[in-house]
């Protein structure tokens, strides 16, 4: 089941997107939360008619750099031996068609196309046998990057963590075997990212397990996978797009910061 979060005449919901063709997806809108039983109303709106939210509000993103090797090669840094984990606040948190603003403080801006993993029930040291049952589904991402300011600064706070730098979307997949998907990320249409789920370093699993270890999980909290290589450049103008198989695309406009 596909699970958006979308807004309609001032109003918020959650509804399941039916359909195949683009111009002919439609909501279902769901009778409660996702992270919950539910009800599907047998209401249902166009997903043209409504703006698409991002399709959680997490209490935390925790992100996993250099989890892919090839990406590390290219940052000029060598594969961490265990997961390397780090924040970004909710605050950066945007969904599919809202712009990613470029930051005053920043030349240098990088896009980074990552697998999300929505956490569905609140937990904590989750063995590996149960990884699955604490998860709601996956989406996609964009760990966007002040890079210049990475390089400079020990912390990644501000490269990682400023407002607009973590776009989520379009929706959360629930049915999905994420240990082999093909991420792929274009600018203005001219692929930058090729790569596959397969060459992860640390598995979705290992990952949640990592995490959990150290700290509760809740309902909505997302985990950041990693990037393949190919990270790159943006400006102002552009239109970043992160389409993952099984999932969809996320697409935003990179805008100067007002």
């Amino acid at each position: 089941m596909r699970i958006a979060r979308f807004s309609i005449d001032g109003n918020v919901a959650f509804g399941a997107v039916e359909g195949s063709a683009p111009d002919e997806l439609v909501l279902d809108i769901i009778k409660g939360i996702p992270f919950a039983d539910f009800e599907l109303s047998g209401t249902k709106v166009p997903l043209s008619k409504v703006r698409l939210l991002p399709p959680v509000l997490p209490n935390k993103v925790v992100a996993y750099g250099r989890n892919y090797a090839a990406h590390a090669r290219e940052m000029g840094g060598e594969v961490p031996e265990v997961p390397f984990a780090f924040f970004k606040p909710s605050t950066s948190v945007i969904g599919s068609g809202d712009a990613i603003q470029y930051p005053s403080f920043s030349q240098e801006l990088h896009h980074e196309a990552e697998l999300a993993v929505v956490i569905g029930r609140m937990c904590r040291e989750v063995p590996r046998s149960r990884v699955k049952d604490v998860i709601l589904g996956y989406t996609c991402a964009n760990d966007v990057t002040a890079r210049d300011v990475q390089r400079t600064e020990k912390q990644w706070a501000r490269a990682k963590g400023f407002d607009t730098s973590c776009p989520l979307g379009p929706w959360v997949e629930t049915e999905l075997d994420p240990s082999d998907l093909t991420i792929q990320c274009t600018v203005n249409g001219a692929q930058r990212q090729l790569g596959s789920t397969a060459q992860m370093i640390h598995s979705v699993e290992e990952l949640v397990v990592n995490i959990s270890e150290a700290m509760t999980l809740l309902p909505g909290d997302v985990i950041l996978t990693g990037t393949p290589e190919g990270v790159g450049p943006l400006s102002v103008g552009d239109e970043v797009a992160v389409t993952i198989e099984g999932i969809g695309t996320l697409t935003n406009k990179v805008i100067k910061r007002g």
